[in-house]
């Protein structure tokens, strides 16, 4: 474990040594104005209004562990099945505080919204602006796809309600795309003029994430049908899904676990709205980390204690509904609860706009996107970037109607999510670890991890490595267009469309975002 001292966020005499010199000649990224863009040229044209209460509950809520796993458990039934998803969430919750220990140690140094092709310009060992511009494409391309993800999933459980209420009902995919699309308009609505009511959202979302969960935990111990300890820790599913290797039913079921605690970094692109953005922060990648890891690995475990019969769950469009309806033989009950579920996600909808729309502006006002100067705009009253948060909702749109045509091209679409943004972590760590063995090393900010930074970063790169093996695998065999798993090929577009542009203009578009270390 890290050390209280190490982890002290008392930031008053720290932060004015970072912010000011240290006193070791070495350039830092804020001067002493206060601003940390103003080293790079740039003017902040942000209004910092985002306390610690919302920036904590932010990073919480857009993870939401839990309940994202808790409407996505059914992929990891047919691939490893109960020893897959306990053990697995264990794996995945030290990985994932690993990797975001490790962030959040850069975000104290430099806390920025570019995050991680800044730090990839600035930290990578050779060639630093292509590292930059190579590392924006990836984890933009991510988030923007991910912004799809939540619609989909509060659809898919609008749907299911649907069906599990009235048994003739039968959804047809516009009704999938329109639900996507209204369920857009409302976070999309509040980000562009009401966005510092956001900050009681956060509040609402934070307190309905842990009585939720408490109540989700109580219903199923008290009402639910008790497992045997061997199936949950002993039980592991290899020929459901066409796979007869337990190992690898083992590493596929692990997925649907990770991408549970995926998504720490999406505080980091709101650093500019942040106050006492040093310390607050890497807390909130911390908290986020750590708290919906613990919270999943027990959901996990009592889920699987209380899931009843499998033979009545696996088939199902969203299993939950049927565990909660199982347990407590009660449609009301079990529809108020999936719905708070479905509220949750939807606050969590709220700050992936947020979010990604910083994204999408900080890359271009560094001249990473074509038309730059457009969505680099930022709307002089709103105080926000208008036309890069309008991009985000047209790609959520677009991808809503691309469901229309194809269930298949929209899953390929999004499921480039996961495994960009986990390539997206790997190289700032490994970038940083590098210079942390050969040096120099930057003046650290308030967060560090000290003697233990070296062995986390090894850790947290192991674990993304392994992740990310197992994420262009089909989930089902045989393979067919229709069950594919697209997330490598569509990665693999990305690369070359990101190869391609420093190719054609981007070696010469593209900023340096940050000042380097030497």
């Amino acid at each position: 474990m890290v050390s209280n001292s190490e982890l002290d966020m008392k930031a008053t005499a720290d932060l004015d040594e970072i912010e000011h010199g240290s006193g070791t000649g070495e350039k830092t990224l804020v001067d002493p104005s206060g601003n940390p863009d103003a080293q790079r040229g740039h003017i902040h044209s942000l209004d910092r209004y985002i306390n610690l209460a919302s920036v904590v509950n932010f990073g919480v809520i857009i993870l939401a562990s839990w309940e994202s796993f808790a409407v996505t458990f059914q992929f990891a039934l047919a691939n490893g099945g109960p020893s897959s998803m306990f053990y697995g969430s264990i794996l995945a919750g030290f990985g994932a505080c690993a990797v975001g220990f490790s962030l959040a140690e850069l975000a104290s140094i430099d806390p920025t919204v570019g995050a991680q092709y800044r730090w990839s310009a600035n930290f990578a060992p050779a060639y630093p602006r292509f590292w930059g511009l190579f590392q924006g494409w990836i984890t933009t391309a991510a988030w923007c796809f991910a912004c799809g993800g939540p619609p989909s999933i509060l659809a898919n459980i609008i749907t299911s309600l649907a069906i599990f209420n009235n048994e003739s009902y039968e959804p047809q995919r516009w009704h999938t795309s329109l639900i996507m699309i209204a369920t857009m308009v409302v976070p999309f609505v509040f980000n562009l003029w009401f966005r510092k009511v956001l900050d009681t959202f956060e509040m609402a979302g934070g307190i309905l994430h842990i009585v939720l969960f408490i109540v989700f935990i109580i219903v199923l111990i008290v009402f639910g049908p008790r497992s045997d300890p061997d199936f949950v820790f002993k039980t592991l599913i290899s020929d459901v899904s066409g796979w007869n290797n337990s190992g690898v039913s083992w590493g596929l079921g692990l997925l649907t676990v990770t991408f549970s605690v995926t998504g720490f970094d999406s505080v980091l692109h709101m650093s500019d709205e942040v106050k006492k953005v040093h310390t607050r922060v890497p807390r909130s990648i911390v908290l986020a980390c750590t708290v919906n890891s613990v919270m999943l690995i027990v959901f996990v475990l009592i889920l699987l204690f209380y899931i009843g019969p499998l033979e009545a769950v696996s088939t199902a469009p969203l299993p939950l509904i049927y565990v909660i309806y199982g347990a407590t033989g009660s449609k009301a009950a079990t529809n108020i609860l999936v719905s708070l579920v479905a509220v949750i996600l939807f606050f969590a909808l709220f700050n992936i706009f947020a979010s990604v729309s910083r994204l999408v502006w900080v890359f271009a006002r560094d001249k990473g996107l074509p038309f730059s100067d457009f969505f680099a705009y930022v709307h002089p009253t709103l105080k926000l970037p208008v036309n890069a948060l309008i991009l985000v909702g047209s790609v959520v749109t677009a991808l809503s109607l691309i469901y229309i045509a194809s269930a298949t091209a929209f899953n390929a679409l999004i499921s480039l999510q996961a495994l960009a943004l986990h390539v997206s972590y790997f190289f700032p760590i490994l970038f940083f670890l590098i210079r942390k063995i050969r040096g120099p090393v930057p003046p650290f900010g308030p967060f560090k991890l000290g003697k233990w930074g070296i062995p986390l970063n090894v850790f947290g790169l192991c674990y993304l490595v392994y992740v990310v093996l197992w994420m262009p695998f089909p989930q089902i065999l045989p393979v067919t267009k229709d069950n594919m798993n697209y997330a490598g090929p569509i990665f693999g577009a990305v690369i070359l469309g990101a190869l391609g542009d420093w190719v054609f203009s981007g070696r010469k578009r593209f900023q340096m975002p940050v000042k380097r270390y030497e």
